[in-house]
């Protein structure tokens, strides 16, 4: 049926060229059919989307503008066209998942002057890449991408609001979600990807790009109608510090100077026909370039003992807490107690401009770690390691550090996102692990380096130490969006739990809005090979309970079933380790009943160990309770969360 499929758009070719005199009419479905990708190609090149009777996407210009005035997309003559199709397994050890099942459609139009354009139609959505074929280097001055909408839809987008040095393009790609209507974004704002449009309920489309490489990332800004289009940061030409931020005083008249034979990062739109679809997706793995690692042996993912967000607010020790020997040993010790893989040494271990002037014997910090069978990770601006990022990779490597997690990145022109796929690669060289942090979404990078063990691209817990509204709705807004694109470094486990009304920004021990269980939720929910334990080790000692909880879960996983959900309300997500099933619910501040079914078990017993709110986590965010039953998969259960609240569970296979 598959190959009738494709034999007849091919035939059909140059009958719509006949038909069309302003230009050729191409198609290409997705392989069950529901999702058609429509092109033409005359004076300019338009793409629309269509899920069975929705238009999700209406006609669409896109382009690529060359120094040179020559214009891809403009003015298109067709050369040839070739359906083909693919129904693959990727292998995904480091993932939610161990496998990726790739099924998709593709039609490949080559124009004269040396570029083609590739349309995918999967089950789940669609996307489009050019692919130049010149010599030499080229210099694009600008990408056309156009997403327009039939009607004045609802979105939620996350706007770039704290860009620095009146650089709009340097920000921390930390923002809240506005939900409002396609009409109501203001001019000239800029939105990062992922973005959500609610195309008819229930159906939702999410806008995201895969396999960004030597090329800036992607904003969408509101144009006429109910258009978003793309806008891309300008190559730097000038930087200066402004702190610890690497910021941008002067840009060129250009956006990209690239090799002339390479394939552009591709321009996505996920569809879905039910929320919690999008909380189990895999477009990123199957549209990035796949993995430049064959040895994946070293590369460990697990959890870490982080020290920054408890402002290493350790008690009841015989010395003062600190960026110290003795406080990094006392973090050891609580790692290896509970069989965490590693601790961060974060900011304030070194100069922050020069990696080798350090303020703290990390070797020593290494060698009494590595008898614990602790590995140690390294903080440092992207500032910092740039300086000389072979020199300082082979340095620590042979200390025994196992990674670096690099920060204040805050830009995604080409510069930066070329360097972070060079400082990947040396990384790998050296086998370290690399968590970027103060970072944009990560686009498919994990899969092509997996040693890019995290990406943060997300307001996380960071955020409580000063304050911010409604982050439970936050929570459950970006398992359906902002996780889309890959994992993300949110670092949970938090122990101060507050309610809506008791909550209050505090630095040194700081509060998390919602529920006890809310935290212990997100260790199942978030995706993240490396996973931060944010709280200070005194307080994790103080609530064994919990903290024993959330350090048997593990980071990466063999299967996920997205349970159920409703972006910005809730989200329930189920995942396997080997025969061992853990499961987590959250809500926003609405206190919410629903029902977990747990068909996904499959056959035999299992003991259920569950942390639920209890019944005053409404006035005490700390209030929980336990209790372990006996389930099978023909069970249900009913759940009680709290305003802010949560629900964790783990089965183990009896």
């Amino acid at each position: 049926m598959k190959f009738k499929v494709l034999l007849l758009l091919c035939l059909t070719f140059p009958l719509c060229a006949a038909l069309a005199q302003s230009g050729k009419i191409y198609q290409v479905k997705s392989p069950d059919g529901k999702i058609s990708i429509n092109v033409t190609a005359g004076a300019t090149v338009n793409w629309s989307v269509k899920h069975e009777d929705t238009e999700v996407i209406l006609p669409s210009a896109i382009s690529i503008t060359l120094d040179n005035g020559e214009v891809l997309g403009k003015n298109a003559v067709v050369k040839k066209a070739i359906a083909n199709s693919n129904n693959s397994v990727i292998n995904t050890p480091i993932y939610k998942k161990a496998k990726v099942e790739d099924n998709y459609n593709q039609l490949t139009i080559g124009f004269k002057g040396d570029y083609s354009l590739v349309f995918r139609a999967y089950n789940d959505g669609a996307a489009y890449r050019f692919i130049t074929q010149k010599k030499g280097e080229i210099t694009i001055v600008n990408e056309e991408a156009n997403f327009n909408f039939k009607d004045d839809n609802k979105a939620f987008l996350p706007f770039v609001n704290d860009y620095r040095n009146k650089d709009k393009f340097t920000t921390s790609f930390e923002s809240h979600y506005d939900n409002i209507s396609l009409s109501a974004i203001k001019k000239d704002t800029l939105a990062f990807l992922p973005v959500l449009v609610d195309v008819g309920n229930p159906k939702k489309a999410v806008i995201l790009e895969a396999d960004l490489q030597d090329y800036p990332g992607m904003y969408l800004t509101p144009g006429e109608g109910n258009n978003l289009h793309g806008v891309f940061a300008k190559y730097p030409t000038e930087e200066g510090l402004l702190r610890i931020n690497y910021v941008v005083n002067k840009r060129a008249d250009y956006i990209a100077k690239t090799s002339g034979t390479r394939s552009f990062p591709w321009r996505v739109v996920v569809i879905s026909t039910e929320d919690k679809q999008l909380a189990d997706n895999d477009m990123m793995q199957k549209l990035a370039e796949p993995s430049q690692i064959t040895d994946y042996s070293w590369i460990k993912p697990g959890k870490v003992a982080w020290d920054w967000w408890n402002d290493w607010n350790i008690t009841h020790v015989d010395f003062k807490a600190g960026i110290n020997v003795p406080t990094y040993k006392y973090y050891t010790d609580f790692a290896a107690a509970n069989k965490l893989e590693y601790i961060i040494i974060d900011e304030g271990w070194s100069d922050d401009y020069d990696l080798n002037k350090t303020k703290l014997d990390v070797q020593a910090v290494v060698d009494y770690a590595k008898q614990k069978n602790v590995g140690v990770i390294l903080w440092s601006t992207w500032y910092a390691i740039t300086r000389d990022t072979e020199g300082l990779l082979e340095k620590f490597e042979k200390m025994g550090v196992k990674g670096f997690k690099v920060d204040f990145i805050d830009r995604d022109d080409q510069k930066v996102v070329s360097s972070l796929f060079d400082i990947a690669k040396k990384a790998a060289a050296h086998h370290l692990l690399i968590d970027y942090h103060g970072m944009y979404k990560p686009s498919g990078m994990q899969r092509t380096w997996p040693n890019i063990i995290n990406c943060e691209g997300v307001k996380g817990l960071e955020n409580m130490k000063w304050g911010t509204d409604n982050q439970p709705g936050y929570d459950v807004s970006i398992p359906f969006i902002r996780m889309m694109s890959g994992s993300m470094d949110y670092t949970p486990g938090g122990m101060r739990n507050a309610s809506k009304t008791a909550f209050r920004p505090v630095n040194a021990n700081p509060m998390t809005q919602g529920t006890r269980c809310h935290q212990l939720a997100m260790y199942t929910i978030f995706e993240a090979p490396l996973q931060m334990l944010s709280d200070n080790p005194t307080i994790y000692q103080r609530e064994q309970e919990s903290t024993s909880f959330i350090a048997a879960i593990p980071t990466v996983f063999d299967a996920t079933v997205a349970l159920d959900g409703k972006v910005g309300d809730f989200v329930s997500i189920a995942r396997k380790k080997g025969s061992t099933w853990y499961a987590g619910a959250m809500t926003n501040w609405n206190a919410r009943d629903i029902t977990v079914d747990l068909s996904f078990l499959g056959d035999g017993n299992y003991k259920a160990t569950v942390f639920e709110d209890g019944v005053n986590a409404n006035r005490d965010a700390t209030d929980y309770t336990t209790k372990t039953i006996t389930v099978t998969a023909k069970d249900k259960l009913n759940i009680k969360m709290a305003s802010g609240g949560g629900w964790a569970a783990r089965f183990e296979r009896q």
